[in-house]
């Protein structure tokens, strides 16, 4: 298939699918989506949540400052070069799992623009290191982040309980409806820990209604730039 690297409309770079006329961003924006979607709605709501919830322990907030994240869809290593700026910055350790059937090749990360247009060129090293690590076993790319890249099927995923966070990053419903299912959804619950947060750019009817046929406690929330909403799921076991 086809595959072109793309400016989106916030500078950054994003891969193109003619094919499909599907990318692996937010054509409004890469990073502006990254942050908002993944970042401000997923992982610091689940940082501030724990923090401020008087209803939890503090055994639980102690083990705030290690957060274990699954992202479905790895990609470009945009989600996750971002989450590992931010493990710096809340001082906390991420474990991070990357889900990724058909990775993107070398040539290809070589011409993303990320490091630029966030203003960490001295930490390309950093975003590079990401992608070159072998898969399939976890590597220390920071005192404060892992990385575990794994190449399979996301129906393939078996985990249970293991993950505070999922980062929902697969090709849309347009394109990949198979994704989006009960089915795939189900073993999202089943992966994420009591208090658990699932979060999507998706604000479909159809996934709404899927993830909460298995369970999950769904809400509306703005969209980032383009779009209107987005869903987060919650678990409560």
């Amino acid at each position: 298939m086809q595959r072109e690297i793309v400016i989106t409309a916030d500078g950054s770079t994003t891969i193109h699918l003619p094919e499909w006329d599907e990318q692996y961003h937010s054509k409004h924006g890469a990073i502006q989506e990254a942050y908002h979607v993944f970042i401000k709605h997923g992982l610091h709501h689940y940082f501030t949540k724990l923090k401020t919830d008087s209803n939890v322990t503090s055994s639980a907030v102690e083990k705030s400052q290690n957060i274990s994240i699954l992202e479905i869809g790895f990609g470009t290593g945009l989600n996750a070069f971002i989450t590992l700026l931010e493990a710096k910055k809340l001082n906390i350790h991420i474990d991070y799992v990357g889900i990724e059937g058909y990775p993107v090749l070398m040539d290809e990360i070589n011409q993303l623009n990320y490091t630029k247009e966030l203003n960490t060129e001295k930490k390309d090293s950093l975003f590079q290191k990401l992608h070159s690590v072998s898969w399939e076993e976890k590597h220390k790319i920071t005192s404060q982040f892992s990385l575990n890249k794994k190449q399979k099927l996301f129906h393939q995923i078996e985990d249970k309980n293991e993950y505070n966070i999922i980062y929902f990053d697969a090709f849309g419903a347009r394109v990949q409806p198979e994704l989006w299912t009960e089915a795939i959804f189900k073993k999202m619950y089943d992966a994420l820990t009591e208090g658990g947060v699932l979060v999507t750019y998706s604000a479909k009817g159809s996934v709404r209604r899927a993830m909460q046929a298995v369970g999950f406690t769904v809400e509306r929330l703005p969209g980032p730039p383009g779009k209107r909403e987005m869903l987060r799921a919650i678990i409560i076991k």
